[in-house]
């Protein structure tokens, strides 16, 4: 049988959450039958300068977060600095346009420079398919904001500060339905292929695909109150081998994580982001602390609002909190309000609808800005202003 299309999603590899939203979408989109491309918004630029744009970022992250947090607040409050960061992406329009093949029905992002791209070419008439985002955060900085961009999808709870003119969409978390899977799960046998203490009280301690943020702190400051600290690193070897040396239950990158979740008490997390949205979804409570500056801090004080989650805001207060939450399981889901979409159906249907396909593809050419684009891309990852951080 035919396939109803082709569906373009757009990510990049800064940390994990934007990749892992994508993937799931992908998934979910390829079992309704549409071919589904995936492109990686920072294979644009040559292999270096990519390379450098991450690094950059993770090092802003881990060695300067106080500057982080400034970029974040400047790019919250000003929108000229959204424009100026458009305008760096520029050159980069016609690329992303030649990597989006004619029978294209639909391209989405989960990442927000990419409706930066993509946004001005939707309205230009350049890309002539609906553009929609998935917004990875439940804070919708203005760097997902993007003129030409049709819908905003976003999860419950989020808060959009500037919503004059801009379609939202309300949507189920683009988590792995296996979190949310009603399968039981034997913890002692799970606590055991993970090596973990059979019994006790266990708190996962999680910080990201890239390790960031005050996770040695935290991890001694659960451990001292009574709780067992159980800590992944994610792909960060140095923090990894740190917390080993010291004879902690500290894991690297975890592939079964529905069943290592199930398998603990709460989780203690730094971000806001994917992970506390798994937790949530396999019904662990969770409880923020040490907050990631800029995203991280945003996203604490919506999910302490909105009750989802415990915000434990000092070290004298960490003990209580996890007290609190630990046997009382997650927050009831809201009652009322409109029933969120599966993203997945959502997109489907724009696709369904759309019109035409995106047309001839454009010659291959190298822009004369293609140069100047390069070299500003570093710049503008600095300004990188929300949640890929699992």
């Amino acid at each position: 049988m035919e396939h109803p299309g082709r569906i373009v999603v757009v990510s990049a590899d800064i940390g994990a959450g934007h990749d892992r939203a994508a993937d799931e979408l992908a998934a979910r989109l390829r079992g309704q039958g549409f071919e589904v491309d995936r492109l990686n918004l920072l294979h644009l630029l040559p292999g270096p300068v990519h390379r450098a744009v991450r690094e950059t970022y993770r090092g802003v992250l881990h060695r300067l977060p106080w500057g982080y947090h400034l970029l974040f607040r400047l790019t919250s409050r000003s929108r000229a600095s959204v424009r100026a960061i458009r305008v760096l992406l520029r050159p980069f329009r016609a690329r992303i346009r030649r990597r989006i093949p004619p029978d294209t029905r639909a391209v989405v992002s989960t990442y927000p420079f990419a409706n930066q791209l993509l946004g001005p070419l939707r309205l230009r008439g350049r890309l002539r398919v609906p553009v929609l985002t998935y917004v990875t955060d439940l804070v919708v900085h203005p760097t997902w904001l993007a003129p030409g961009v049709d819908v905003y999808c976003t999860v419950r709870h989020a808060e959009l500060r500037r919503p004059g003119g801009v379609d939202v969409a309300l949507v189920e978390p683009l988590v792995s339905r296996a979190f949310a899977g009603g399968d039981a799960v034997d913890r002692r046998r799970v606590r055991e292929r993970f090596g973990l203490p059979p019994d006790g009280v266990l708190a996962l301690i999680v910080a990201g695909s890239w390790g960031v943020g005050e996770v040695a702190a935290t991890t001694a400051e659960v451990r001292s109150t009574g709780v067992c600290p159980v800590v992944v690193c994610g792909r960060n070897r140095t923090l990894y081998r740190r917390l080993s040396a010291d004879g902690r239950h500290v894991l690297g990158w975890v592939d079964d994580m529905p069943a290592l979740m199930r398998a603990v008490d709460v989780v203690v997390e730094n971000a806001g982001g994917l992970t506390c949205q798994e937790a949530l979804a396999a019904g662990v409570p969770v409880v923020t602390y040490r907050p990631l500056p800029g995203h991280g801090r945003a996203n604490a004080a919506i999910l302490a609002r909105s009750g989802l989650t415990r915000w434990a805001a000092t070290p004298e207060q960490l003990g209580p909190v996890l007290a609190a939450v630990i046997g009382a399981g997650p927050p009831a889901a809201p009652g009322d309000g409109p029933t969120p979409e599966d993203p997945a159906g959502l997109v489907a249907d724009a696709a369904r609808r759309a019109a035409a396909p995106a047309g001839p593809a454009e010659p291959e050419r190298r822009s004369l800005l293609d140069p100047v684009g390069d070299a500003v891309a570093v710049v503008a990852a600095l300004l990188q202003s929300t949640g890929g951080l699992r």
